[in-house]
């Protein structure tokens, strides 16, 4: 089956995406400052991190966040998961740790406040993300996890915040997100996303499964 999308609401949701990327982009400036030198006071390495995921149809995408990790994060997760059965097992289910030791100090309260992921407003001015949609998943993901679904899972370009986020983000299984993700692109339309927009701040503000 191949799944397409209406083109005048294509349209008008990226036109919204780059109105409103370089509107934040310009206001948030002088946070972006002041986090990008917190960054370089609390941990040795670069500003920002590059998390390699999929894309629309399946294309490459590399996510733009600021660093919460320390520099050699990839190795630690990999004893850790070696070492500790329970934390394999948090791993499979969720695809993250809830007190994950590879995150420095002021990286936590920069993913529990979701401000690491500010630099992915220029991936949806570039056009690689949307403000709104499924979150963007990692090569193994798409392996594992989409099956004979991963045609449809791919047909919607993937967003900053969507359904999961709103609907408890960490405190869901993996499955429980691919469940949200499904329903977002069934009924994908205008008035979806812009109740999800509504609910995005609130879901913020409250702190609600961020970690």
């Amino acid at each position: 089956m191949t799944y397409k999308r209406k083109t005048p609401y294509l349209q008008f949701k990226r036109a919204s995406d780059i109105g409103f990327s370089i509107t934040l982009l310009i206001l948030l400036s002088p946070l972006f400052l002041v986090i990008a030198l917190l960054i370089k006071a609390s941990s040795q390495g670069s500003l920002f991190y590059t998390s390699l995921r999929v894309g629309l149809k399946g294309k490459p995408l590399a996510c733009y966040k600021f660093r919460t990790m320390y520099s050699d994060a990839d190795k630690r997760l990999h004893h850790l998961l070696e070492k500790d059965p329970l934390l394999k097992m948090e791993w499979a289910q969720y695809q993250k740790l809830k007190n994950d030791p590879r995150i420095f100090p002021l990286g936590h309260f920069l993913r529990k406040t979701s401000l690491d992921e500010l630099p992915q407003l220029i991936n949806v001015l570039l056009g690689d993300l949307s403000l709104i949609g499924p979150r963007p998943f990692y090569a193994n993901q798409v392996t594992k996890y989409l099956g004979d679904k991963k045609e449809k899972f791919l047909s919607v370009k993937p967003g900053i915040t969507g359904l999961w986020q709103v609907s408890g983000r960490n405190l869901l299984t993996f499955e429980e997100r691919l469940t949200l993700d499904e329903h977002y692109i069934d009924n994908f339309c205008f008035m979806q996303d812009l109740l999800i927009f509504f609910k995005t701040f609130p879901a913020l503000f409250s702190l609600k499964g961020a970690y």
